[in-house]
Order: structure tokens, then C-alpha cells, then sequence
């Protein structure tokens, strides 16, 4: 038998808006962009809920109800509900519509969707009670298992998971991680104890999320029985197969016209049509399976382009220097206790940013290229950098208004 776990990223960033040289000093808003949804992020919201959240979240609600047997997971960001919040509460009303289902989990990971495990662990555990909190407050749920930005992953990051009182923890089912290993079984982390890695099956979820609509591809079209046939004959070899995707996959990255809202409509019942098949939360599976084997990441990997590392987001100078310069503040900023600007440093830590600084081509390119709002890597660089340097303007200030006699320029020292 199959246990099918699903499980859908729901994140949007804080866009910096063009935010020039000459704005450094004048302006503190970064993230206001202008009325003809240039970088505005309410902007881009709205036409993401419509493309994708609220059919969607319809769709599945449907779903739910038809079937008491479908279950669902997600991992909102914290970025992602302040905006559900502030400009489309609507679809924040549509989120609680599933999870008040009971056949919908909630997950938990950093609030601002950032890369804070890898800089600085204090910031990295800040975040992941704050974005613990806002699910509270918004959902009455306290989650049982984690997920890191982009599956972000290696022994460490477990052992920290582990410590802090989770139960299980999502993974990119890389193949260089795997060896000879199914992606199809619960493990543990090395060196683990009570917490269960549940890995993602990368080419199941990639034929829906990356593959639907690519007439290059040789199995296109994908129909609802061709994919049932595939996750069918694995029901010999397979415990748990983990469908894990971005949930703009439907409507946004796979447009409506392309038949993904069919596909959606039809899965769960061409799924169930075998017996063997059944549906499962991150958190089930975690109490119900006992792990297989045990998993040895000690490098950093993530789910991210045809490497699964880190290069998506840290390999390039640009990208090294803007991460280096913002989580060198960390000291400085928090010690201003103005929650606007450590909320501010924070939305500028969002893992997207540097995402936008990608300079890698080839098979990844065109990816990079239709996620980046700017121009050009240099021009999300440049844009990035300045608002950089506007928030050492404000900290500097900050503490110079509480010191004025100490002479000294509260950013550059704690640097």
C-alpha cells in the first residue's frame, strides 16, 4: 500500500521596489512599488490570489468535501499571511475555510521565508517562533513538523529540528543525498532519534509542477489515469510518496488553460480508484511509519534547480555580499528595539532577494529569469543594496539619537 502526502509552499515576498541611489536617505519605504503593479506587492498578490489562491483553494475545499478520505498540507509564510492580511483577506478567509476541514495540516518554518539557519541560528529560532505564533493566532494550530525555506537540509539543521520539539522534518529526495534509496520511505536524520525526514519524490511532483504543460516533454499530455498508472506501480515498492510543490503551480506557473484545474478536480478520485492508495499528513506519517534507514547530509541542499544545493540563492559574489552585509547587522538593529526597522532588516532577509541575484544560465536560466521581477541579477543587486544602505542609515541614527556623545558610528562597529 501507498500512503500519498501532499504538501504545497505558499510564499510571496516583499519586492524591493526600484529603489535608487538617489532614494537612499529619503525614502524608508522599500517595498511600495508604483500603481501600474511595477514591484508593487499588493499588486502582484491580487494577481497571483486571483490566477491561483482563491480557485485554488475552492478547488480543494471541493475536494475535501467530496472526499473525507483527502488530506492536504501547506506551509503558509509568514510574509505570505501578513499580505494575506493587510490586502487580501479574502484569501486568508479561504485558507481557514480548509483547515477548519480538520483534513488540512499546517507546517512550520521561518516567518520571512529567509535563509537564517545558514547565517545566524539565534535569528534562524527567532523566526520560526514568530512564524509559530502568527499560525496560532490565525489558524489555532501549533505545527508538529518543519520545513525549512527551499527544503533547505542537512544534519545540523535535523538535530536543531529535533531539539526543538518537532516530529518531523520535509526534504528534497536528491539523488546524490539517496545513493541507491527510494525517496518512497520515511527515515531519520543522522544521528536523529524521534524525528522522521520525510523526502520528496522529485519526479512525481516535478511532472505536475515543471512538466505539465511542456509539449516538448515525451509524456505529454499528462491525463489523470497516466499518473495514477505511475504512482499505482509503485504500490509494490513504495511506503509514502511525497508530492511537495509550490502551490502557484496551479493557475500562475501552470495557467488555467492549460488543463490544471481539470487535472486538479480529477486526481484525488483517480488516486482513490486503488485500493492500495491513501492519504496522509506530513505528521501522520511521521507517527505512523518507523524509518527505513537513516540519511547522511552533511552539506547544505535544498530542492532548488538541477543541483539541489545551495547555488540558487549563494553562488555568486553579488549574492554572497548582499546575504554577508544584511546578517551582519543582526547585533546593531535588533539593539534599536524599533520593531519597524527590525521588521524591515527581516523582509529584506527574504530568500527571494538573492534569488533575483542569480546569474547562473544554462539549463536553470530561463527559470531564474521568469521568477525575476528586475531587469537584470546586477539591477536586483544594485536596488537590494541601496535599501542596504538606507537601513544602516536609519540604524546608525537610531542609536547616534540614544549616544550622541559616544562619537561613534553604531553600524560600523558592530561590523
Amino acid at each position: 500500500m501507498s500512503a500519498i502526502c501532499f504538501y504545497f509552499q505558499v510564499h510571496q515576498p516583499y519586492r524591493v521596489k526600484k529603489y535608487r541611489f538617489f532614494d537612499v536617505g529619503n525614502d524608508q519605504n522599500y517595498f511600495n512599488g508604483d500603481e501600474n503593479g511595477n514591484l508593487n506587492n499588493e499588486w502582484v498578490l491580487n494577481k497571483v490570489a486571483n490566477k491561483c489562491y482563491l480557485p485554488t483553494n475552492k478547488a480543494i475545499l471541493k475536494l475535501l468535501k467530496k472526499h473525507p478520505e483527502f488530506k492536504v498540507s501547506y506551509s503558509i509564510s509568514g510574509v505570505a499571511l501578513e499580505q494575506f492580511e493587510e490586502f487580501a483577506p479574502e484569501v486568508l478567509k479561504s485558507f481557514q475555510d480548509l483547515v477548519a476541514t480538520g483534513q488540512v495540516e499546517l507546517l512550520n518554518e521561518t516567518y520571512y521565508h529567509s535563509l537564517s539557519y545558514i547565517f545566524s541560528e539565534k535569528e534562524f529560532e527567532r523566526q520560526v517562533q514568530k512564524h509559530k505564533d502568527i499560525i496560532k493566532r490565525l489558524f489555532n494550530i501549533e505545527p508538529k513538523v518543519f520545513r525549512n525555506t527551499e527544503l533547505i537540509y542537512n544534519n545540523d539543521l535535523a538535530q536543531k529540528i529535533e531539539e526543538m520539539g518537532y516530529k518531523g522534518i520535509l526534504a528534497e529526495g536528491a539523488d546524490h543525498i539517496l545513493g541507491w534509496r527510494s525517496p518512497d520511505f520515511v527515515y531519520k536524520p543522522k544521528g536523529g532519534k524521534n524525528l522522521a525526514l520525510l523526502l520528496k519524490n522529485y519526479k512525481l511532483s516535478d511532472d505536475i509542477a515543471f512538466r505539465f504543460s511542456s509539449k516538448e516533454w515525451g509524456e505529454h499530455p499528462l491525463t489523470v489515469s497516466k499518473f495514477g498508472q505511475w504512482v499505482g506501480a509503485k504500490n509494490d515498492s513504495a511506503e509514502i510518496i511525497n508530492l511537495f510543490m509550490d502551490y502557484e503551480t496551479f493557475g500562475e506557473h501552470q495557467w488555467e488553460d492549460t488543463g490544471i484545474f481539470e487535472f486538479l478536480e480529477q486526481l484525488p478520485a483517480e488516486l482513490l480508484k486503488n485500493p492500495h492508495n491513501y492519504f496522509i499528513t506530513p505528521s501522520e506519517a511521521a507517527a505512523r511509519f518507523e524509518p527505513t534507514d537513516e540519511i547522511d547530509a552533511p552539506e547544505f541542499y535544498s530542492w532548488a534547480d538541477i543541483e539541489r544545493d545551495l547555488s540558487a540563492w549563494l553562488s555568486n559574489p553579488l549574492q554572497h555580499d548582499s546575504a554577508k552585509k544584511i546578517y551582519e547587522l543582526e547585533h546593531a538593529v535588533l539593539e534599536t528595539e524599533d520593531e519597524d526597522l527590525i521588521h524591515d532588516w527581516r523582509k529584506l532577509q527574504t530568500s527571494d532577494h538573492f534569488y533575483y541575484m542569480c546569474t547562473k544560465w544554462f539549463a536553470d536560466g530561463d527559470v531564474h529569469k521568469y521568477f525575476n521581477p528586475y531587469e537584470t541579477p546586477y539591477d536586483a543587486f544594485i536596488t537590494y543594496m541601496n535599501a542596504v544602505q538606507d537601513l544602516k542609515l536609519r540604524i546608525n541614527n537610531h542609536h547616534n539619537k540614544k549616544s550622541p556623545l559616544a562619537g561613534v558610528n553604531a553600524v560600523d562597529a558592530a561590523l
